[in-house]
């Protein structure tokens, strides 16, 4: 049967299969077996009709000739749509030459970043979550990969995507993200680089560290080559390196060995060392990749801590001049080593994404995140102009504590007074770095805020205008990130 109206006429109710809601790019078949979204107005499901439809669990439906499954959008339901369909399961992706990290903290935003890769041949990661973002928004690895599954097969995008398991730190993170299927794992090795390194003397880093004997036949009075650049180590230049990554470098040795090393699991892995106060240098670049090299570790891409600051949901901070000569060299180096190059913190650094396209040659892994739910907030703020003020004043109120987890240089007293600003002005609060990221940081809090009755105070009506402005919020997505994208695609496209 493949006319799509005839199908949904024969279910009850269904005179009209617009009316009834069916999601038209949704309609797959399988073995006899189809399968196609609903949408109604609290939620969506879906229909399973064929003699194998009880292989989704839900309650039956009376839709002759074939037996009906109304199924709703579980984690039982996604484990079944990823074994019949394989395009909503996350593949590796990092192996691709351009690939792009979409963290959706809501469980909404992929429809939206769907529009976005249906016309550029980047890889999306749908799929992106740490497990502080987990906490803060009282989710599930489980409930991240099964949102995106079930956005593909809404939406019927098939040209694949990936799961990331974003900035985990202990082996048990690993472990929960890699059993539920998820294709990349982001170690973050920051609790094991040293920060405190960069203000010392040369006589406090003499005493604090003695050269291996293997390190310094590696290093010392040898200039390494790289597409040009020349790279060499002095003494102290190289305690410092081992002094400031060694044990990260050990760790990531060890993580690899465990789970990657021999074919263990077809996952993507990548080191991130940004998440600290100290700038890698292109010198400790190379020191931290030659040693993993050398120790058999295999990267896909590694996030070096730029120079100049990747501040949450604003531009880049810093010299965008010295950004650009060291990138040169970061990109020249992951190239050597055969990995891409990861940016973190990659929301809305418009300033400098032409040159990331330019100096990767293309080949680049570029991670975002908070815009999402900074967009979320835009469509909150210009369809419901009293919430947004109700939770803007609560934001302001939890700030300091939010700050706590997050660098950022936001200034209060610069963000305009929500008194002096019309309905209609309210978003161009997003427009404003200190308001973006004052609201930006502060997510977590606005979810969780209870009423005194134990009900949710924000989350409950937010998740309700999302449901209703769900066009509206795809569309601003799709504009929003398909800006990055054109940025970066311009570096390197003729």
């Amino acid at each position: 049967m493949s006319n799509l109206k005839d199908f949904v006429q024969q279910l009850p109710n269904s005179k009209d299969f617009k009316k009834y809601g069916v999601y038209p790019d949704s309609l797959n078949q399988v073995s006899g077996l189809w399968v196609f979204m609903v949408k109604e107005p609290d939620q969506d499901f879906l229909v399973a009709a064929g003699k194998n439809a009880s292989i989704f669990h839900g309650e039956s439906m009376h839709c002759e000739p074939l037996p009906c499954i109304k199924a709703p959008l579980s984690h039982d339901n996604a484990v079944v749509l990823r074994e019949l369909f394989p395009f909503t399961k996350p593949i590796p992706v990092l192996s691709k030459k351009r690939s792009f990290g979409l963290g959706d903290r809501l469980g909404i935003a992929t429809p939206g970043h769907i529009k976005v890769f249906k016309k550029y041949n980047a890889y999306p990661i749908f799929a992106q979550q740490s497990i502080r973002e987990l906490n803060l928004t009282n989710r599930t690895y489980e409930e991240v990969l099964d949102a995106a599954s079930f956005a593909v097969f809404r939406d019927g995008y098939k040209d694949g995507f990936g799961a990331d398991g974003d900035h985990l730190k202990k082996p048990s993170e690993i472990e929960y993200a890699l059993s539920l299927g998820f294709t990349m794992i982001t170690l973050d090795c920051s609790e094991y680089i040293r920060n405190d390194i960069t203000g010392m003397t040369k006589a406090q880093v003499n005493h604090e560290c003695v050269l291996p004997e293997d390190i310094k036949k590696r290093y010392l009075n040898k200039k390494f080559e790289i597409e040009g650049i020349s790279i060499t180590f002095d003494e102290e230049e190289l305690k410092r390196n081992v002094l400031v990554y060694g044990k990260a470098v050990e760790y990531a040795i060890h993580i690899y060995q465990t789970y990657f090393a021999n074919g263990k699991t077809n996952a993507n892995f990548e080191i991130s060392i940004d998440e600290t106060a100290t700038p890698t240098s292109p010198t400790q670049h190379y020191f931290v990749a030659n040693e993993l090299t050398l120790h058999g570790v295999k990267l896909d891409t590694m996030a070096p801590r730029f120079c100049g600051e990747f501040q949450k949901g604003v531009d880049y901070v810093g010299d965008i001049k010295q950004f650009e000569e060291e990138l040169k060299i970061h990109a020249a180096i992951a190239r050597h080593y055969g990995y891409k190059l990861s940016i973190h913190s990659g929301s809305d650094k418009f300033s400098i994404f032409t040159l990331i396209g330019k100096h990767t040659l293309g080949n680049f892994h570029v991670k975002t995140a908070g815009t999402n739910w900074l967009e979320a907030m835009r469509t909150v703020a210009s369809s419901d102009p009293k919430l947004y003020r109700e939770i803007h004043q609560y934001a302001l109120s939890m700030f300091s504590e939010a700050k706590k987890f997050y660098h950022v240089t936001t200034d209060l007293t610069k963000i305009p007074s929500l008194d002096s600003l019309k309905d209609e002005e309210l978003v161009n609060l997003f427009k404003q770095n200190d308001a973006r990221q004052m609201i930006h940081i502060t997510y977590g809090y606005i979810l969780n805020v209870k009423n005194s009755d134990g009900s949710y105070r924000f989350k409950t009506k937010l998740y309700k205008l999302w449901r209703e402005q769900s066009e509206v919020y795809a569309e601003m997505l799709s504009k929003h990130i398909g800006r990055h994208l054109e940025l970066l695609y311009k570096g390197f496209e003729k």
